[in-house]
């Protein structure tokens, strides 16, 4: 994957951020341990819906899951469907493995669930073209001040690579709090008019949260901090 240029957005971005913080409890270090290893997606080769799950199914894609609760509720929802989250904190892939796992016998295991602890445009960058129902990308790290505008997720890089791995009707869903990042976000999807149609026909559309999107616990959050939360969909052309 190619590094960002200093001031240049076109690019795929490097990996910013921590990966770790405050020491993992016992339970999840071993979920880390032993389950992480066991539906981990491949370090290497192409990332298909068979190789993952040993069929075909409508595969979606999370960038930067957090704590693992919107990924474990949508693919509750859609077993039929696959699902692939990527996390560099080590923190939030050990919450996710908790979901996973069936939150210590509270809920059912999830067996279509593919996790990868690292780089999400490394793994995006292996799925083969038109092969994703939906691409997640909630709340990312708003990068606030201007020199540091690169580093966001939403550029013309990341989301030409979007494009390319979302089938023709496939959705892009976006949700951020930060009003800065807000209007990046629409400057940059205003020049990807000719890949995506946005689903919005009147400002109640991105200003209530759709059906089947569940509350993170960073929106919830942001919602405690007095912040205005908004909701982005965005259809393949």
């Amino acid at each position: 994957m190619t590094a960002n240029k200093p001031g240049d957005p076109t690019t795929l971005n490097r990996l910013y951020g921590r990966a770790k913080g405050k020491p993992l409890r016992k339970g999840q270090q071993g979920l880390v341990d032993t389950l992480l290893p066991r539906i981990a997606v491949p370090l290497e080769g192409e990332v298909t819906a068979e190789r993952l799950f040993g069929h075909a199914c409508p595969l979606h894609f999370e960038i930067g899951f957090g704590g693992g609760e919107h990924m474990a509720y949508r693919a509750d929802l859609l077993p039929d469907h696959g699902f692939i989250g990527a996390e560099p904190f080590l923190n939030g892939v050990a919450q996710a493995l908790t979901h996973v796992d069936g939150d210590n016998g509270a809920g059912t295991p999830l067996g279509n669930v593919r996790i990868h602890h690292g780089d999400a445009l490394e793994v995006l960058a292996r799925i083969p073209d038109g092969a994703l129902s939906f691409v997640y990308l909630l709340h990312p790290d708003p990068w606030p001040k201007a020199r540091h505008a690169k580093r966001r997720m939403m550029n013309d890089g990341p989301l030409n690579l979007i494009a390319a791995k979302l089938k023709p009707g496939g959705e892009f869903r976006f949700g951020t709090d930060h009003p800065v990042y807000l209007r990046h976000a629409l400057m940059v999807m205003r020049r990807h008019r000719d890949a995506f149609d946005w689903l919005c026909d009147k400002p109640a559309d991105f200003q209530r949260r759709p059906g089947g999107w569940p509350e993170t616990r960073y929106e919830a959050k942001a919602r405690t901090l007095g912040h205005e939360v908004w909701y982005f969909r965005f259809k393949r052309k």
